[in-house]
């Protein structure tokens, strides 16, 4: 009987010390070759530096030990392609038409909620110059990698994370570039990192349908847009240029989210709609998209926001969130 597949399902459980991730959510055990004098194990080197090999080698001779029987253990290091390491099952945009909408809080509570099923899931940061996400989870350590890929960053509860700030020696810095520099970026973060097995990316956009939307809407495999706004009139019609944008790029609108649409006074018993009245359902009965639900201005959100504990939060509209997304 063979022990390969045995030796393949106690491998994969390795946690990889650089990325906070298991050997088999990775995708780099490539190859297992069982013989009566030798067991060699090929590793796509992707991402890991030579102390994090050598970390890893230590850590498979350690696992195998039991499983040798008079054999010798060959650990290699192989190049492989990321493309076929990466296997990401579904990509979802969150946009807005917009600036300060919220809509990189509702890409990491999306993230969070998936995250909470059970879901493997990344985020790729496309709002290269006002990127937040990385305070939101409390991730403030700078992105490792070598020559063959980048590895992403990991919040508390193992959700990826990409973004220009955990490029920047100091997170305050201003990123000001051109268009085309933030595009080239945008498909850095696509085609240069290693995000192995994941159910889910959550891609954050920039605000508006300029050169950076464009770019992941025509360059990344979308499944499906959620669209943000706020309860104001005039975000209402930025919001139906985000849908018309997806539209005639042809991807799926998964629904709408209505931001900020009231404060809740728990002292009074009341809901104050500080923006107005919102009109989602009708909005979004209008475009004839469908409409997910409301989130309101909630201090207790931001607090957890500012101290990096987005995934503390708890709130029924998460699961409308999942359910909507999984559903696509």
């Amino acid at each position: 009987m063979s022990i390969e597949p045995e030796i393949r399902e106690t491998l994969g459980k390795i946690n990889v010390a650089a990325s906070g991730r298991t050997l088999a959510n990775l995708n780099l055990l490539r190859g297992i070759e069982v013989k009566p004098d030798k067991i060699k194990i090929s590793v796509a080197g992707a991402g890991l530096s030579a102390s994090s090999q050598q970390i890893l080698r230590q850590d498979i001779s350690l696992c195998l030990k039991p499983l040798l029987n008079k054999q010798t253990l060959e650990i290699e290091y192989i190049s492989v392609p990321l493309n076929e390491l990466n296997h990401v099952k579904k990509v979802v945009a969150v946009m807005s038409g917009k600036g300060g909408v919220g809509k990189s809080l509702m890409t990491g509570l999306c993230a969070v909620a998936l995250n909470r099923q059970g879901y493997r899931v990344g985020i790729l940061d496309a709002d290269i110059t006002g990127s937040s996400i990385p305070k939101m989870f409390g991730a403030n350590q700078h992105l490792a990698g070598n020559e063959e890929a980048i590895l992403p960053a990991q919040s508390r509860a193992g959700i990826s994370l990409v973004s220009t700030n955990l490029l920047l020696a100091n997170q305050d810095d201003a990123v000001i570039w051109r268009g085309p520099l933030i595009s080239k970026m945008i498909n850095q973060f696509w085609d240069d990192v290693l995000w192995g097995e994941l159910d889910y990316m959550v891609v954050d956009l920039p605000p508006g349908t300029s050169d950076a939307s464009l770019t992941v809407l025509q360059s990344l495999p979308i499944s499906g847009i959620l669209v943000v706004f706020t309860p104001q009139g005039l975000v209402e019609m930025v919001a139906r240029k985000a849908v018309s944008m997806a539209e005639k790029m042809g991807k799926p609108i998964i629904g709408l989210v209505e931001n900020m649409a009231y404060l809740k006074v728990p002292e009074l018993d009341k809901k104050i709609e500080v923006f107005g009245t919102g009109h989602g359902e009708e909005l979004a009965k209008s475009i004839g998209v469908p409409f997910i639900g409301q989130m309101p201005l909630d201090p207790a959100l931001a607090a957890l926001c500012d101290s990096g504990d987005i995934e503390k939060y708890q709130h029924p509209l998460l699961d409308e969130l999942e359910g909507a997304i999984s559903r696509s």
